[in-house]
């Protein structure tokens, strides 16, 4: 029986270890808090991932690490960094095949749908994070140091997700109250399902070729914020959606008591233009089918309703 190791039991943290465990894995879940999914094949481990020496105990032996955890939004600059060497370093000891979990922000602002292929130009501080640390992790798995690649999707949606949608949509939508939102609101933009993050890890793990490369999530075909709200009202069973660009002045005011609202205001340039992942590399080479768009909102209207409390997993 193979041990995988799953670095933080969020969303796509849990997700993994649940897929993993289903197929009769055995999963050794680390967070601060010892959380995480109860399943019998899952041993849910209270360790710092910062700390490179108490990380690496826990991934020898391992088969393969998937790097999912993330410091507080607001807290890239100062805490990333050390937790992603923490990272590399336990999988470089320990011989594990390392897959992290990354996201569009280094590619910077593009036109048309984005591909793996684009070179990294970041435009924001927390794109030049995830930059710089894809750069260091190519760099072991170039010098043989590493055995290593990263899986990328937009945003995201399901359980338990924190994003714009579950922020500043959906619970108004489930309200019955007007939507204010801060981008074009008919541009195309791409969704991606936590559950189908957990298949591409997975998949990446498995097959040697792989290594060495970003993949993007095989996700829904893009829909614009005020088609996502119409689907998810129709999903809900909820009242039409009243829906309106939201002031850049409100964000600004909600940045003076929020860290997250200010962090957003940085990002706000993917919802001000068409942002569409292009994930056929993926789809043709692991034959992955992303969860269709209505699924992936009832999972996350029924979380936010409190009617589910872990993931769903497709296999």
């Amino acid at each position: 029986m193979s041990l995988h190791v799953v670095i933080g039991a969020g969303p796509v943290g849990s997700a993994t270890a649940l897929l993993l465990a289903a197929r009769g894995d055995q999963v050794r879940l680390v967070t601060r808090s010892g959380s995480g999914p109860e399943h019998p094949r899952i041993e849910r481990v209270t360790a710092d991932a910062t700390d490179a020496s108490s990380l690496v105990t826990h991934c020898m032996a391992a088969t393969a690490v998937y790097q999912c955890a993330q410091p507080p939004y607001h807290r890239w600059p100062q805490e990333f960094p050390q937790l992603h060497r923490s990272v590399l370093t336990a999988a470089e000891r320990s011989g594990a095949v390392l897959v992290t979990v990354g996201n569009l922000y280094g590619y910077g602002e593009f036109d048309g749908p984005v591909t793996e292929s684009r070179p990294l130009r970041p435009n924001s501080v927390k794109g030049r994070v995830r930059a710089d640390m894809w750069a260091e992790q190519l760099a072991g798995h170039r010098s043989g140091r590493l055995r290593t690649a990263e899986v990328r999707g937009s945003d995201y949606l399901g359980a338990h997700v924190t994003s714009a949608a579950t922020v500043l949509l959906l619970p108004a939508i489930l309200a019955g109250k007007r939507v204010l939102f801060p981008a074009d609101l008919d541009a195309p933009h791409s969704w991606t399902a936590t559950a189908d993050v957990a298949r591409l890890l997975v998949a990446v793990t498995e097959d040697e070729s792989a290594w060495g490369t970003p993949w993007h999530v095989p996700s829904a075909p893009p829909v614009s914020v005020r088609g996502l709200a119409d689907l998810a009202a129709t999903v809900a069973e909820a009242p039409p959606v009243r829906i309106a660009r939201m002031p850049a002045v409100f964000l600004w005011m909600a940045g003076v008591f929020s860290p997250d609202a200010r962090e957003m205001r940085e990002m706000q340039y993917q919802f001000n233009r068409p942002f569409v992942l292009d994930a056929s590399a993926a789809t043709a080479r692991f034959d992955l089918a992303p969860t269709p768009l209505e699924e992936s909102l009832r999972e996350t209207i029924a979380a936010l309703r409190g009617a589910v409390s872990l993931p769903a997993v497709r296999q």
